[in-house]
């Protein structure tokens, strides 16, 4: 009897030996994801990061690559700020959408938050750049551009929207600093939507808009705009005769990113396991299908690999900040 006890405490003992080595929650040892996960889009419904949530919904759900019951939740505010705020005080259960206004927001005095505040996960998805003048313009391509702003920096109207800053702003600015333009007296109009940049640019109120490819697309394939130039390494799908900024001696290639982190601190474990499911729902047609009805590319970076790409992209943003004249 003596015998069975000690047998049976040791089979004890190696269940939860077993157990502990699981992936900790940090609530009580127990199996990560031991409750409800939590997606942050921080802004409104309807938007890119609201789009972003909602899709990681749905296919890790839709292809239970994630058994655990999943929420969006909207954070609206400060640019990111209130969401980003709020996925600081939380548990490893809360992850967030981003873009590189965890990075921007800083850099421009906005924000505290920086990155390095926060678990980094995944980047997703991309968008690219385009810059589009009206269908009379003189201008004919980007290179003509790049010249005549290089002569005369402020002989150019150019609309931006919603505000300095922001990727559509920066991705100019990069262009026109790597063809030796004094970045820092372009005449950029701000507009509070990419609706009214259009509008600004159909209206002849402006000779340059920058804009993301999808916003401009549209316009473009109504025969409205044309596209001087967009900011990916190659051609875009359905966009095939619009050369990008490297086919026209401007060195540069400037994704808009979207990506997804987590609150300080979580462990190894749990940062795998995102990887692995990730990783998983990018490879799934149902993801996408969803990148090619948003014009979306992939971009997916795991989170090793994310947490350099944050470090390198937070080095080219402050540059351009500083060389915008946005900040010292």
């Amino acid at each position: 009897m003596k015998k069975l006890l000690i047998f049976l405490s040791i089979l004890t003992l190696m269940a939860l030996t077993a157990c502990g080595s699981q992936s900790s929650s940090g609530d009580g040892g127990e199996s990560y994801p031991s409750k409800d996960l939590e997606f942050v889009a921080p802004a409104s419904p309807g938007g890119g990061w609201d789009a972003t949530a909602r899709a990681m919904k749905k296919v890790l759900n839709d292809e239970k690559i994630v058994e655990e019951n999943m929420n969006v939740v909207n954070k609206p505010g400060g640019s990111g700020e209130v969401g980003w705020k709020y996925l600081k005080k939380q548990d490893p259960h809360t992850l967030s959408v981003n873009s590189s206004l965890v990075l921007t927001n800083n850099l421009l005095g906005k924000s505290q938050l920086t990155y390095k505040d926060f678990t980094p996960l995944a980047i997703l998805t991309t968008e690219w750049e385009a810059v589009a003048i009206p269908k009379d313009s003189s201008i004919k391509n980007a290179e003509a551009l790049m010249k005549q702003l290089k002569k005369d920096p402020k002989s150019l109207k150019i609309a931006v929207a919603p505000g300095l800053g922001n990727d559509d702003h920066l991705s100019f600015v990069q262009a026109a600093k790597t063809y030796g333009v004094d970045v820092t007296k372009l005449d950029f109009l701000v507009y509070e939507s990419g609706g009214d940049v259009v509008s600004a640019l159909l209206g002849g109120h402006v000779d340059v808009a920058t804009m993301s490819v999808s916003e401009a697309k549209q316009q473009y394939k109504a025969d409205k705009v044309d596209i001087l130039a967009v900011s990916s390494e190659e051609r875009l799908d359905g966009l095939e005769d619009i050369p990008t900024w490297k086919e026209q001696g401007v060195d540069m290639v400037f994704p808009h990113w979207r990506g997804v982190m987590g609150p300080p601190d979580m462990t190894e474990e749990e940062i795998a396991y995102w990887d692995e499911k990730l990783k998983k729902m990018t490879e799934t047609d149902a993801w996408k299908k969803i990148l090619k009805n948003n014009e979306w590319q992939s971009f997916y970076k795991d989170s090793s690999e994310t947490k350099k790409f944050l470090k390198e992209q937070e080095e080219m943003y402050s540059d351009l900040v500083k060389k915008s004249g946005l900040a010292e």
